[in-house]
């Protein structure tokens, strides 16, 4: 059984669905993230957040890696 639960993502306020019982369907699935991106999203949020600013989260720490950490 897909357990799914409405969410809103504490970032924006968009409301989304989770498939906690079936991840691989869950709309954040597609959004792959290493252990330091994860980190740094885990450091601001402790919920679900929506793929759109899961990406963006992503997007934003790849910036700051590469404009401060590989000089």
């Amino acid at each position: 059984m897909c357990m799914q639960e409405h969410k809103t993502c504490p970032r924006c306020s968009r409301l989304f669905e989770c498939k906690l019982g079936s991840i691989t369907e869950c709309q954040c699935y597609k959004i792959q993230l290493s252990i330091e991106e994860r980190a740094f999203i885990e450091d601001m949020y402790d919920e679900c957040l929506c793929k759109n600013c899961l990406q963006e989260l992503k997007n934003r720490y790849i910036m700051f890696k590469e404009k401060f950490l590989l000089k």
